[in-house]
């Protein structure tokens, strides 16, 4: 598939955005919906923008020697991201906990995968696992765990309707898998 610019890439989604516009009954011409289809094409664009980038280019910009720390923990790392299932927002909030394994990283990379990987059609499991195996690989940190938090408009605004649904996901490697008192002290320490 030929690469397209990003002007040729968000003027070939707002033409299908001011189609789909018309199949839903509305007049794409009418004056407040004019600028709807490429405001529409820009925020999509954004919102996918993960697709173009490496978060292992991203976290690779602040990799720091390091020996001695047991565990480093970032938590309350706010996302928002797109369900892949009906394109509706899913929102919350990330933690993180590493020990390194020679490496650190500069902390605010860390936030900054998370917007890599939530700027993506996602689902809230894989997000939380992407995340956990990018920090590993990355930092070949000695383990690498992830908890996620998310609120899903796909369930309160259509669907089930349950307004006050959240849904948490976790996910570990190395030694967060071996060792149940080191998930302990990361699950303390974000309380």
């Amino acid at each position: 598939m030929q690469q397209l610019s990003e002007k040729e890439r968000i003027d070939a989604i707002a033409g299908h955005v001011r189609a789909i516009i018309e199949l839903m009954g509305e007049d794409p011409s009418r004056e407040g919906l004019v600028k709807t289809p490429e405001r529409a094409a820009k925020a999509l664009a954004f919102l996918t923008s993960g697709y173009q980038a490496d978060a292992s280019a991203v976290m690779e910009q602040a990799l720091f020697e390091h020996e001695g720390s047991r565990m480093i923990i970032v938590r309350d790392i706010e996302f928002y991201s797109m369900c892949e299932h009906h394109i509706l927002p899913f929102f919350g909030k990330v933690s993180i906990g590493y020990v390194p394994g020679g490496k650190i990283v500069g902390l605010s990379k860390l936030a900054r995968i998370v917007n890599v990987f939530a700027r993506r059609l996602q689902v809230q499991e894989r997000f939380t696992a992407q995340i956990c195996e990018e920090v590993r690989r990355t930092l070949g940190a000695q383990g690498v765990i992830a908890v996620c938090s998310g609120e899903h408009l796909c369930m309160k605004m259509r669907g089930v309707e349950k307004q006050h649904a959240s849904t948490t996901t976790s996910h570990y490697n190395g030694v967060f898998e071996t060792d149940p008192s080191l998930r302990a002290e990361f699950f303390a320490a974000i309380r």
